[in-house]
């Protein structure tokens, strides 16, 4: 079963990095076509380039159209596809300045209380994503620039949500295991 949830979780975390990338330079090449746009625009350029400088204009460089679209879409599906791989390896923030000198009986009763609260939050957060997606499926509303439905975004999230929901269950589970074994089985950071 670990490396079931290990492998969905690994998946889904390299599936959202490539999201990443792609958004970092499609935001880099966006703002290199507005300076460059800005630039051909100048009276410098055109004194310097000539008509050189109106042909590529001509060519539709500047800022890639739509980008703050596909951005915040990308981000939103990335977030929840990082979710996964931080529940699994214990790596969300933590202050552990009062913890740190608890026994570790009681140290694991707490991180089992929190791992299952944590995980009925990405339970309701995934259900509302999901009640997201059901509201802008229902009412066709599209994204003002590139008129791609806005359900695509909410259903991307949406599956990146329950792939955390079932990691999240799984080290809930493991938690409490812990609390009743007293062996370690996630690692803790």
């Amino acid at each position: 079963m670990r490396q079931a949830v290990t492998m969905l979780a690994r998946v889904t975390a390299i599936v959202g990095g490539c999201v990443l990338v792609a958004l970092v330079v499609l935001t880099t090449t966006s703002i290199l076509g507005r300076v460059l746009n800005d630039v051909l625009h100048s009276d410098f350029a055109a004194s310097v380039l000539g008509g050189l400088a109106q042909r590529l204009l001509d060519l539709g460089i500047g800022e890639v159209s739509g980008s703050y679209e596909l951005l915040e879409a990308g981000i939103a599906f990335a977030i929840f596809s990082f979710f996964p791989i931080c529940q699994l390896h214990g790596a969300h923030a933590t202050v552990d300045i009062f913890t740190s000198r608890l026994s570790p009986s009681v140290a694991r009763r707490l991180m089992a209380f929190w791992e299952v609260v944590l995980t009925a939050a990405l339970v309701l957060i995934s259900v509302q994503l999901f009640g997201g997606v059901q509201r802008y499926y229902g009412n066709g509303e599209t994204t003002l620039f590139l008129q791609f439905p806005v359900w695509w975004a909410y259903s991307a999230s949406f599956a990146a949500s329950v792939v955390t929901c079932l990691v999240a269950l799984y080290c809930a589970a493991m938690r409490v295991r812990e609390c009743v074994t007293g062996q370690s089985y996630l690692e803790e950071g």
